[in-house]
Protein backbone atom coordinates (compact mmCIF):
# COMPACT_ATOMS: atom_id res chain seq x y z
CA UNK A 1 0.00 0.00 0.00
CA UNK A 2 2.97 2.38 1.05
CA UNK A 3 4.59 1.70 -2.51
CA UNK A 4 1.46 2.20 -4.23
CA UNK A 5 0.65 5.65 -2.30
CA UNK A 6 4.08 6.30 -3.21
CA UNK A 7 3.92 5.67 -6.94
CA UNK A 8 0.66 7.90 -6.60
CA UNK A 9 2.56 10.86 -5.56
CA UNK A 10 5.29 10.98 -7.74
CA UNK A 11 2.81 10.43 -10.89
CA UNK A 12 0.99 13.27 -9.48
CA UNK A 13 3.85 15.32 -8.66
CA UNK A 14 4.58 14.65 -12.76
CA UNK A 15 1.41 16.07 -14.05
CA UNK A 16 1.51 18.94 -11.95
CA UNK A 17 4.72 19.91 -13.46
CA UNK A 18 3.72 19.00 -17.05
CA UNK A 19 0.97 21.85 -17.50
CA UNK A 20 0.56 21.32 -20.80
CA UNK A 21 -1.23 17.81 -20.13
CA UNK A 22 -3.00 19.04 -16.75
CA UNK A 23 -4.32 21.90 -18.89
CA UNK A 24 -5.41 19.26 -21.49
CA UNK A 25 -7.05 16.62 -18.53
CA UNK A 26 -9.00 19.90 -16.92
CA UNK A 27 -9.98 22.09 -20.08
CA UNK A 28 -10.93 19.30 -22.87
CA UNK A 29 -14.09 17.57 -20.87
CA UNK A 30 -15.46 20.78 -19.75
CA UNK A 31 -14.71 21.91 -23.50
CA UNK A 32 -16.43 19.16 -25.09
CA UNK A 33 -18.93 19.55 -22.96
CA UNK A 34 -20.12 23.20 -23.64
CA UNK A 35 -19.33 22.30 -27.31
CA UNK A 36 -21.55 19.23 -27.80
CA UNK A 37 -24.26 20.95 -25.46
CA UNK A 38 -25.00 23.68 -27.57
CA UNK A 39 -23.59 22.25 -31.07
CA UNK A 40 -25.10 18.58 -30.63
CA UNK A 41 -28.82 19.36 -32.17
CA UNK A 42 -30.72 17.44 -34.38
CA UNK A 43 -33.54 20.47 -34.86
CA UNK A 44 -32.75 22.84 -38.01
CA UNK A 45 -33.52 26.22 -38.05
CA UNK A 46 -32.64 29.27 -40.32
CA UNK A 47 -33.39 27.24 -43.66
CA UNK A 48 -32.90 29.21 -46.65
CA UNK A 49 -35.88 29.64 -48.55
CA UNK A 50 -36.42 30.93 -52.12
CA UNK A 51 -39.79 31.57 -53.52
CA UNK A 52 -41.35 31.60 -57.28
CA UNK A 53 -44.57 32.74 -56.72
CA UNK A 54 -45.85 33.11 -60.30
CA UNK A 55 -49.57 33.79 -58.97
CA UNK A 56 -48.76 36.53 -57.03
CA UNK A 57 -51.95 36.69 -54.99
CA UNK A 58 -53.15 36.82 -51.78
CA UNK A 59 -53.37 33.32 -51.27
CA UNK A 60 -49.70 32.73 -52.48
CA UNK A 61 -48.55 35.36 -50.39
CA UNK A 62 -50.00 33.30 -47.56
CA UNK A 63 -48.73 30.37 -47.91
CA UNK A 64 -45.56 32.06 -48.14
CA UNK A 65 -45.98 33.58 -44.83
CA UNK A 66 -46.68 30.29 -43.59
CA UNK A 67 -43.24 29.31 -44.17
CA UNK A 68 -41.62 32.64 -42.83
CA UNK A 69 -43.37 32.48 -39.63
CA UNK A 70 -42.84 28.77 -39.14
CA UNK A 71 -39.63 29.89 -37.58
CA UNK A 72 -37.59 27.01 -39.30
CA UNK A 73 -37.36 29.32 -42.48
CA UNK A 74 -35.47 32.30 -43.64
CA UNK A 75 -36.65 33.84 -46.76
CA UNK A 76 -33.61 34.89 -48.71
CA UNK A 77 -34.55 35.23 -52.42
CA UNK A 78 -37.89 35.55 -54.72
CA UNK A 79 -37.22 33.74 -58.03
CA UNK A 80 -37.47 35.74 -61.71
CA UNK A 81 -36.85 33.08 -63.75
CA UNK A 82 -35.74 29.29 -63.97
CA UNK A 83 -32.03 30.00 -64.22
CA UNK A 84 -32.40 31.55 -60.91
CA UNK A 85 -33.31 27.84 -59.18
CA UNK A 86 -29.56 26.29 -60.43
CA UNK A 87 -27.43 29.47 -59.74
CA UNK A 88 -29.36 29.67 -55.92
CA UNK A 89 -28.78 25.50 -55.41
CA UNK A 90 -25.39 25.81 -56.75
CA UNK A 91 -23.65 28.13 -54.61
CA UNK A 92 -26.19 26.78 -51.56
CA UNK A 93 -27.60 29.85 -50.93
CA UNK A 94 -31.06 28.05 -50.89
CA UNK A 95 -32.12 24.71 -49.48
CA UNK A 96 -35.68 24.70 -50.11
CA UNK A 97 -37.21 26.38 -53.65
CA UNK A 98 -40.65 26.80 -53.17
CA UNK A 99 -42.46 27.04 -56.91
CA UNK A 100 -46.40 28.36 -56.72
CA UNK A 101 -48.58 27.80 -59.88
CA UNK A 102 -50.09 30.66 -61.69
CA UNK A 103 -53.63 30.33 -61.09
CA UNK A 104 -53.06 29.11 -57.50
CA UNK A 105 -55.81 31.47 -56.11
CA UNK A 106 -58.35 31.18 -58.94
CA UNK A 107 -58.06 27.00 -57.99
CA UNK A 108 -58.15 27.06 -54.94
CA UNK A 109 -61.69 29.29 -55.14
CA UNK A 110 -63.09 27.06 -57.51
CA UNK A 111 -62.30 24.03 -55.35
CA UNK A 112 -60.07 22.26 -57.29
CA UNK A 113 -56.99 20.61 -55.72
CA UNK A 114 -53.23 22.60 -56.34
CA UNK A 115 -49.95 21.48 -56.33
CA UNK A 116 -46.84 23.34 -55.20
CA UNK A 117 -43.81 22.04 -56.17
CA UNK A 118 -41.14 21.80 -53.55
CA UNK A 119 -37.28 21.30 -54.67
CA UNK A 120 -34.60 20.32 -51.94
CA UNK A 121 -31.17 20.52 -51.83
CA UNK A 122 -30.11 16.54 -51.29
CA UNK A 123 -26.68 17.36 -50.51
CA UNK A 124 -27.21 16.75 -47.08
CA UNK A 125 -29.56 14.23 -46.36
CA UNK A 126 -30.26 14.38 -42.63
CA UNK A 127 -31.21 17.99 -43.01
CA UNK A 128 -33.07 17.36 -46.45
CA UNK A 129 -35.16 14.97 -44.92
CA UNK A 130 -35.87 17.46 -42.10
CA UNK A 131 -36.34 19.92 -44.17
CA UNK A 132 -38.78 18.15 -46.09
CA UNK A 133 -40.89 17.41 -42.99
CA UNK A 134 -41.34 20.79 -41.97
CA UNK A 135 -42.05 21.96 -45.50
CA UNK A 136 -44.86 18.91 -45.82
CA UNK A 137 -46.43 19.58 -42.37
CA UNK A 138 -46.10 23.34 -43.34
CA UNK A 139 -48.52 22.81 -46.46
CA UNK A 140 -50.86 20.15 -45.08
CA UNK A 141 -51.34 22.69 -42.18
CA UNK A 142 -52.08 25.26 -44.83
CA UNK A 143 -54.27 23.17 -46.52
CA UNK A 144 -56.69 22.14 -43.79
CA UNK A 145 -57.63 26.16 -43.25
CA UNK A 146 -58.57 26.26 -46.65
CA UNK A 147 -60.72 22.95 -47.28
CA UNK A 148 -63.89 22.75 -49.12
CA UNK A 149 -66.40 20.27 -49.32
CA UNK A 150 -66.85 18.48 -52.68
CA UNK A 151 -69.43 16.33 -53.02
CA UNK A 152 -70.38 15.96 -49.24
CA UNK A 153 -66.82 15.16 -48.84
CA UNK A 154 -63.66 17.22 -47.69
CA UNK A 155 -61.18 17.69 -49.92
CA UNK A 156 -57.89 18.67 -49.33
CA UNK A 157 -57.26 21.69 -51.70
CA UNK A 158 -53.53 21.79 -51.18
CA UNK A 159 -50.60 19.18 -51.99
CA UNK A 160 -46.98 19.41 -52.10
CA UNK A 161 -45.44 17.67 -54.78
CA UNK A 162 -41.60 17.95 -53.39
CA UNK A 163 -38.19 17.38 -56.11
CA UNK A 164 -34.99 16.65 -54.15
CA UNK A 165 -31.91 17.81 -56.07
CA UNK A 166 -28.20 16.03 -56.39
CA UNK A 167 -29.63 12.99 -53.91
CA UNK A 168 -33.08 12.08 -54.76
CA UNK A 169 -33.02 9.00 -52.87
CA UNK A 170 -31.78 10.63 -49.84
CA UNK A 171 -28.90 8.12 -49.07
CA UNK A 172 -26.76 9.09 -46.13
CA UNK A 173 -23.66 7.53 -47.68
CA UNK A 174 -23.30 9.88 -50.42
CA UNK A 175 -23.35 12.97 -47.66
CA UNK A 176 -21.72 11.43 -44.71
CA UNK A 177 -18.67 10.21 -47.03
CA UNK A 178 -17.60 13.69 -47.92
CA UNK A 179 -17.84 14.08 -44.45
CA UNK A 180 -15.48 11.24 -43.48
CA UNK A 181 -12.97 11.82 -46.43
CA UNK A 182 -12.49 15.51 -45.13
CA UNK A 183 -12.16 13.88 -40.91
CA UNK A 184 -9.71 11.25 -41.84
CA UNK A 185 -7.89 13.08 -44.17
CA UNK A 186 -7.80 15.88 -41.22
CA UNK A 187 -6.78 13.79 -38.72
CA UNK A 188 -4.18 11.65 -39.88
CA UNK A 189 -2.16 15.01 -41.60
CA UNK A 190 -2.54 16.61 -38.34
CA UNK A 191 -1.58 13.84 -36.33
CA UNK A 192 1.46 12.54 -38.67
CA UNK A 193 3.06 15.97 -38.64
CA UNK A 194 2.52 17.10 -35.15
CA UNK A 195 4.59 13.84 -33.80
CA UNK A 196 7.42 14.61 -36.96
CA UNK A 197 9.49 17.37 -35.03
CA UNK A 198 8.78 16.25 -31.56
CA UNK A 199 9.83 13.27 -32.25
CA UNK A 200 13.50 14.63 -32.81
CA UNK A 201 12.96 16.61 -30.09
CA UNK A 202 12.82 13.57 -27.98
CA UNK A 203 15.37 11.67 -30.02
CA UNK A 204 17.78 15.26 -29.41
CA UNK A 205 18.32 14.90 -33.29
CA UNK A 206 16.51 18.43 -33.85
CA UNK A 207 19.93 19.84 -32.55
CA UNK A 208 21.61 18.28 -35.35
CA UNK A 209 19.08 20.06 -37.69
CA UNK A 210 19.99 23.51 -35.84
CA UNK A 211 23.75 23.37 -36.40
CA UNK A 212 22.84 21.99 -40.30
CA UNK A 213 22.85 25.14 -42.99
CA UNK A 214 18.97 25.16 -43.03
CA UNK A 215 16.53 27.60 -42.58
CA UNK A 216 13.16 27.22 -40.75
CA UNK A 217 11.16 27.61 -43.73
CA UNK A 218 12.80 25.14 -45.87
CA UNK A 219 12.71 22.80 -43.12
CA UNK A 220 9.06 23.36 -43.06
CA UNK A 221 8.64 22.77 -46.50
CA UNK A 222 10.89 19.89 -46.33
CA UNK A 223 8.85 17.96 -43.48
CA UNK A 224 5.42 18.97 -45.19
CA UNK A 225 6.28 17.25 -48.62
CA UNK A 226 6.49 13.56 -47.69
CA UNK A 227 3.81 13.90 -45.47
CA UNK A 228 1.66 15.48 -48.28
CA UNK A 229 2.39 13.01 -51.01
CA UNK A 230 1.34 10.59 -48.66
CA UNK A 231 -1.99 12.07 -47.79
CA UNK A 232 -2.73 12.80 -50.93
CA UNK A 233 -2.34 9.47 -52.60
CA UNK A 234 -4.74 8.21 -49.40
CA UNK A 235 -7.03 10.83 -49.56
CA UNK A 236 -7.43 10.06 -53.68
CA UNK A 237 -7.58 6.12 -52.61
CA UNK A 238 -10.57 7.18 -50.35
CA UNK A 239 -12.48 8.80 -52.98
CA UNK A 240 -12.07 6.16 -55.56
CA UNK A 241 -13.54 3.42 -52.22
CA UNK A 242 -16.15 5.93 -51.27
CA UNK A 243 -17.24 5.44 -55.77
CA UNK A 244 -16.76 1.91 -55.59
CA UNK A 245 -18.61 1.08 -52.01
CA UNK A 246 -20.77 3.80 -51.46
CA UNK A 247 -21.26 4.64 -54.47
CA UNK A 248 -20.53 8.59 -54.42
CA UNK A 249 -20.89 10.06 -57.72
CA UNK A 250 -18.25 12.23 -58.92
CA UNK A 251 -20.28 14.95 -61.07
CA UNK A 252 -17.50 17.64 -61.53
CA UNK A 253 -13.91 17.79 -62.53
CA UNK A 254 -11.06 15.43 -60.95
CA UNK A 255 -8.73 18.20 -61.77
CA UNK A 256 -10.53 20.73 -59.43
CA UNK A 257 -11.34 17.47 -56.69
CA UNK A 258 -7.29 17.30 -56.82
CA UNK A 259 -6.67 21.25 -56.24
CA UNK A 260 -9.19 21.37 -53.43
CA UNK A 261 -7.93 18.26 -51.65
CA UNK A 262 -4.40 19.38 -51.89
CA UNK A 263 -5.36 22.67 -50.34
CA UNK A 264 -6.93 21.30 -47.33
CA UNK A 265 -4.13 18.91 -46.66
CA UNK A 266 -1.58 21.45 -46.95
CA UNK A 267 -3.50 23.60 -44.25
CA UNK A 268 -3.74 20.50 -42.56
CA UNK A 269 0.36 19.47 -42.32
CA UNK A 270 1.05 23.16 -41.89
CA UNK A 271 -1.09 22.52 -38.55
CA UNK A 272 0.39 19.85 -37.44
CA UNK A 273 3.48 21.55 -38.01
CA UNK A 274 2.94 24.10 -36.13
CA UNK A 275 1.47 21.97 -33.07
CA UNK A 276 5.13 20.37 -33.09
CA UNK A 277 6.73 23.52 -32.65
CA UNK A 278 4.80 23.92 -29.59
CA UNK A 279 4.44 20.50 -27.48
CA UNK A 280 7.72 19.21 -26.37
CA UNK A 281 6.35 15.38 -25.66
CA UNK A 282 4.74 12.74 -28.07
CA UNK A 283 1.96 12.50 -26.08
CA UNK A 284 1.38 16.19 -25.59
CA UNK A 285 0.94 16.55 -29.48
CA UNK A 286 -0.62 13.48 -30.01
CA UNK A 287 -3.41 14.74 -27.33
CA UNK A 288 -3.07 18.60 -28.97
CA UNK A 289 -3.87 17.62 -32.21
CA UNK A 290 -6.54 15.32 -31.39
CA UNK A 291 -8.32 18.11 -29.88
CA UNK A 292 -7.78 20.68 -32.96
CA UNK A 293 -8.55 18.26 -35.59
CA UNK A 294 -10.68 15.70 -34.67
CA UNK A 295 -13.04 18.17 -32.42
CA UNK A 296 -13.56 20.90 -34.97
CA UNK A 297 -14.44 18.46 -37.83
CA UNK A 298 -16.49 16.74 -36.84
CA UNK A 299 -19.06 18.92 -34.78
CA UNK A 300 -18.08 22.63 -36.31
CA UNK A 301 -17.51 22.08 -40.21
CA UNK A 302 -20.86 21.06 -41.07
CA UNK A 303 -19.99 17.21 -41.36
CA UNK A 304 -22.95 15.95 -39.09
CA UNK A 305 -24.93 19.09 -37.18
CA UNK A 306 -25.75 21.90 -39.83
CA UNK A 307 -24.33 25.12 -38.73
CA UNK A 308 -27.11 27.75 -39.51
CA UNK A 309 -29.16 25.70 -36.18
CA UNK A 310 -26.15 26.31 -34.04
CA UNK A 311 -25.80 29.63 -31.59
CA UNK A 312 -24.31 32.72 -33.10
CA UNK A 313 -20.93 32.27 -31.21
CA UNK A 314 -20.30 28.76 -32.67
CA UNK A 315 -21.07 29.95 -36.13
CA UNK A 316 -18.88 32.80 -35.88
CA UNK A 317 -15.84 29.78 -34.83
CA UNK A 318 -16.77 27.89 -37.84
CA UNK A 319 -15.68 30.73 -39.89
CA UNK A 320 -11.68 29.19 -39.10
CA UNK A 321 -12.15 25.80 -39.17
CA UNK A 322 -11.27 24.50 -42.62
CA UNK A 323 -12.82 21.44 -43.02
CA UNK A 324 -16.08 23.78 -43.28
CA UNK A 325 -14.39 25.18 -46.87
CA UNK A 326 -13.57 21.88 -47.77
CA UNK A 327 -16.62 20.38 -47.36
CA UNK A 328 -19.05 22.34 -49.18
CA UNK A 329 -16.39 22.43 -52.12
CA UNK A 330 -16.02 18.52 -52.08
CA UNK A 331 -19.85 18.49 -51.93
CA UNK A 332 -20.33 21.18 -54.69
CA UNK A 333 -17.59 19.00 -56.89
CA UNK A 334 -18.59 15.53 -56.66
CA UNK A 335 -22.27 15.80 -55.89
CA UNK A 336 -23.49 19.15 -58.32
CA UNK A 337 -20.62 18.82 -60.77
CA UNK A 338 -19.67 22.82 -60.15
CA UNK A 339 -16.71 24.44 -61.52
CA UNK A 340 -14.45 26.86 -60.45
CA UNK A 341 -16.36 29.69 -60.49
CA UNK A 342 -18.95 28.34 -58.03
CA UNK A 343 -16.30 27.30 -54.86
CA UNK A 344 -13.34 29.50 -55.73
CA UNK A 345 -14.30 31.68 -52.49
CA UNK A 346 -13.60 27.98 -50.96
CA UNK A 347 -10.96 27.29 -52.27
CA UNK A 348 -9.16 30.68 -51.65
CA UNK A 349 -10.32 30.38 -47.55
CA UNK A 350 -8.32 26.92 -47.89
CA UNK A 351 -5.34 28.74 -49.57
CA UNK A 352 -4.84 31.48 -46.66
CA UNK A 353 -5.52 28.89 -44.47
CA UNK A 354 -2.58 26.85 -45.47
CA UNK A 355 -0.42 29.78 -45.61
CA UNK A 356 -1.11 31.61 -42.47
CA UNK A 357 -0.20 28.01 -40.23
CA UNK A 358 3.14 27.56 -42.54
CA UNK A 359 3.94 30.83 -41.74
CA UNK A 360 3.29 30.85 -37.80
CA UNK A 361 5.15 27.09 -37.97
CA UNK A 362 8.28 28.59 -39.92
CA UNK A 363 7.77 31.79 -37.21
CA UNK A 364 7.86 29.71 -34.60
CA UNK A 365 10.91 27.25 -35.81
CA UNK A 366 12.93 30.11 -36.84
CA UNK A 367 12.32 31.70 -33.04
CA UNK A 368 13.80 28.65 -31.58
CA UNK A 369 16.43 27.96 -33.73
CA UNK A 370 17.61 31.68 -33.45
Amino acid sequence: MHKTLAIARKELRQIVRDRRTLGILLFVPAFFLLVYGYALSWDIHNVTLAVDDRDRSASSRSLVAAFVNSGYFDLVATIASESDVDALMDRNQARLVLIIPEGFSRDLTRGLSVPVQLLLNGDNANTATTVMGYALTIVQTESSKIQARVNGTVATLLRAEPRIWYNPQLRSAIFLVPGLIAYISMITAVVSTALSIVREKERDTIEQVRMAPIGASAFVVGKTIPYFAVSLVSGLGIVLVAMLLFGMPMSGSWTLLVLTLSLFLVGALGLGLLISSVAETQQVAFQVALLVSFLPTFMLSGFVFPISSMPYALQVITYVVPARYFLTALRAIVLKGVGFGIVWLELGALLVFAIVVLTLASARLRRQWA
